[in-house]
């Protein structure tokens, strides 16, 4: 089995931002038991930014401006990386760091080039250590958190698990930090508006994340056809539980059957929408039931500016997001034949404003 183990700064280090070497330990054995039993590991691992503030003398709360959480991650990250290199070293395994950007997942040859890197990273029993390259990235560093690049990576290797390691047991029916009442959810089959009240906002001053983020990144995780468990870090033997599928562990959040094609992965998870398109209740029925391309007789309005083979969300009459897909067409040219029929528009260019087969249905 490949699985992917995500780690959060909560879970790594103190409340001054410290790495705890001992958590690290901790993870690196059960990574070894898992080798062991011929399993292969990704370790996707949060924390630089929290582990340079030390050095440079900061504390409290993360930066707010991008140009100091740039270069507090790239102090950080070194240490971060030491620190894995000497433990997993410590039982005979060798790191390898990977540094991803959106970029790496928002161009079709970089998501390719980074899959290759990591396959062979696992062929030659490398545990690769994955975090986002918070140095160079912008728009604010930005994946939103490394919940959501765990469940990239895992669709990018082909895993048939996802383990997000937390602070919490899993996903509870309120905050326990909260309400006293509160209970484990152990397995969501279907998500909606009441799991993700459940799963609330953000989680500590240090971290980016939270269990609303873990839950996304599940759902992510899910139209791949990859099993998550959301469960606590500090659980002795957390990850051969989840292997198991022993009961308690955490949260068990199940595999879509139907899983998508990488391909469309890539464009319903991996791309930034550049623009929105909102079509009429015809168009919704035709795309979600029958299939079909989105044409601009069911087009009304365009939102954003955007170029042909740009990601765009499709929404209907009543502002919900339904589908993704990639346009053939310019937002101008969009704009201009809304609402007309095919057989009315100028012979030259493609007919379709998303081609069903640049397109990803999301409900």
């Amino acid at each position: 089995m490949i699985l992917v183990a995500k780690i959060g700064t909560s879970s790594l280090t103190d409340h001054g931002g410290t790495i705890e070497r001992s958590a690290i330990e901790k993870l690196a054995r059960e990574v070894a038991g898992l080798r062991a039993e011929g399993h292969q590991v990704v370790v996707v691992t949060s924390g630089a930014v929290a582990a340079g503030l030390p050095a440079l003398g900061l504390s409290g709360n993360r930066p707010a401006d991008l140009a100091t959480l740039q270069a507090v991650s790239a102090v950080g990250q070194s240490r971060l990386m030491r620190v894995y290199d000497d433990v997993l070293a410590g039982v005979d395994l060798v790191a390898g760091q990977v540094l991803l950007a959106p970029l790496d997942f928002g161009h079709r040859q970089q998501y390719l080039h980074a899959r290759q890197t990591l396959r062979r990273l696992l062929e030659l029993g490398v545990i690769p250590v994955v975090n986002e390259n918070d140095a160079i990235a912008d728009d604010e560093l930005r994946f939103g958190d490394n919940d959501r690049l765990a469940a990239l990576v895992a669709n990018l290797v082909g895993a048939e698990l996802l383990v997000l390691l937390t602070d919490t047991a899993g996903l509870f029916t309120a905050d326990p930090r909260l309400d006293a009442a509160a209970s484990l959810i152990e397995e969501v089959a279907e998500f909606d508006h009441q799991l993700e009240a459940a799963a609330g906002g953000a989680g500590t001053a240090r971290g980016s994340g939270g269990m609303a983020s873990k839950l996304a990144a599940a759902r992510l995780a899910a139209w791949s056809g990859v099993r998550t468990v959301i469960a606590s870090a500090g659980r002795p033997g957390v990850l051969a539980a989840a292997v198991a599928s022993e009961p308690g562990v955490g949260t068990f959040v199940r595999a879509r059957e139907r899983r998508l094609s990488a391909r469309k992965l890539w464009i319903a998870f991996a791309l930034a929408p550049s623009g929105t398109v909102v079509v009429d209740d015809g168009a919704r029925r035709a795309i979600v039931e029958r299939g079909t391309s989105l044409l601009p007789a069911g087009v009304v309005r365009v939102e954003g500016r955007f170029e042909p083979e740009s990601a765009v969300q499709i929404v209907d009459s009543g502002g919900a997001v339904f589908a993704k897909g990639l346009v053939r067409q310019a937002s101008a040219t969009v704009s201009a034949r809304a609402g007309r029929k095919t057989a009315d528009l100028p012979a030259e260019g493609p007919a379709e404003v998303v081609h069903r087969d640049d397109l990803v249905v999301l409900v």
